[in-house]
């Protein structure tokens, strides 16, 4: 009898009656961009809240997220670029990239009096190489007439980690400068020619903080949640803009490919925002693959439907903006199109 209740007891902690294995479908693992994480923090504690389903997602940069989801350790990755042939070759089969939002990168500085600055895309482009190297230099003077600009030293903040937010920025400049297209270029982990690393957006604004003198580029929710100035950008058509929710959704009304892989980047928009991007949670299209469960497949649909459904609600708030209708319609398809076994998993 007392051999018989062991046995029970050690079948009850292992197998919890059939909650373990019900648990274990009802967590979600994802990690990546720090671009959406203050968005996806409040959406994935929604679902949470109104589905039951934990989402644990680390803010790792998009390298990382990148690398997680190529070493299958994630059910998702989070990214603000996109995969590199290479990195697609190595993942093993097709992933998705599902739009969630578009933001915008800003240029974030530390000047006494915090002034409200402009920019052009040359100068940008020479702040980052290492060409402009003091604030009161004559062509930043130019074009912010009665702005008392200190005798200082610019240190150039950028980031350390493989960053999506990184290749956002570096994919518009190696658009309107030919030097930096030459020496640097564009992706997610670059070979600074100035300045120092900070880890994520956090680290970067931590740092621009923390050093007078010091200009960096950040998603605009960070520099708004620490009360930093940022700069408004000249675009293609000559109007400096200024990154909000307005001048964003702008830049993100664009043609669009049905696999959403596209940069938003020196849009033709006259009032958009030139520094925007399009944030992507990345998925396999065949979820059979590393033993996963077909129910940890349909939860992993579930909750990206509801992201570019029912989620959209909390982008604005957080100054993101949300999908448009044909940005939504484009992720329907993508989500569709994910199978396990061959089989579509929506119902």
């Amino acid at each position: 009898m007392q051999k018989t209740f062991k046995i029970i007891t050690i079948l009850f902690i292992l197998f919890g009656f059939g909650q373990i294995g019900f648990t274990a479908e009802k967590e979600l693992l994802g990690a990546g961009a720090t671009f959406p994480y203050p968005l996806y923090s409040k959406m994935f504690d929604v679902y949470h809240k109104e589905s039951g389903v934990k989402v644990n997602y680390q803010a790792i940069g998009s390298g990382g997220g990148i690398r997680q989801l190529i070493n299958k350790t994630v059910d998702f990755g989070g990214s603000d670029a996109i995969m590199s042939e290479k990195d697609q070759a190595e993942a093993g089969g097709p992933i998705l990239h599902i739009p969630t939002c578009a933001g915008a990168v800003v240029i974030t500085y530390n000047l006494p009096g915090s002034p409200q600055l402009k920019f052009t895309p040359d100068i940008i482009g020479d702040i980052f190489l290492g060409k402009i190297k003091k604030w009161n230099d004559r062509r930043l003077q130019e074009i912010n007439p009665g702005t008392n600009l200190p005798d200082m030293n610019i240190t150039v903040v950028h980031r350390s980690d493989g960053s999506g937010t990184t290749f956002i920025f570096s994919d518009y400049l190696s658009k309107v400068s030919n030097e930096w297209r030459g020496q640097v270029g564009k992706g997610t982990s670059l070979k600074w020619p100035t300045g120092i690393g900070g880890k994520g957006n956090p680290g970067v604004a931590g740092l621009v903080q923390q050093t007078p003198g010091s200009i960096g580029y950040v998603e605009l929710i960070y520099a708004l949640q620490n009360k930093m100035p940022y700069g408004m950008v000249k675009n293609k058509k000559g109007n400096y803009i200024q990154a909000n929710l307005k001048s964003t959704t702008l830049a993100a009304n664009t043609t669009l490919p049905d696999d959403m892989k596209v940069s938003l980047t020196d849009t033709d928009s006259p009032d958009g925002y030139p520094i925007s991007g399009f944030t992507w949670l990345l998925v396999f299209q065949e979820q059979d693959y590393a033993r996963r469960s077909k129910e940890k497949a349909k939860e992993l649909v579930k909750l990206l439907w509801w992201m570019t459904h029912e989620g959209q609600v909390h982008a604005e708030p957080l100054h993101y903006a949300p999908l448009s209708p044909k940005a939504a319609e484009k992720a329907e398809k993508l989500i569709k199109s994910i199978s396990y076994k061959g089989s579509s998993l929506i119902q």
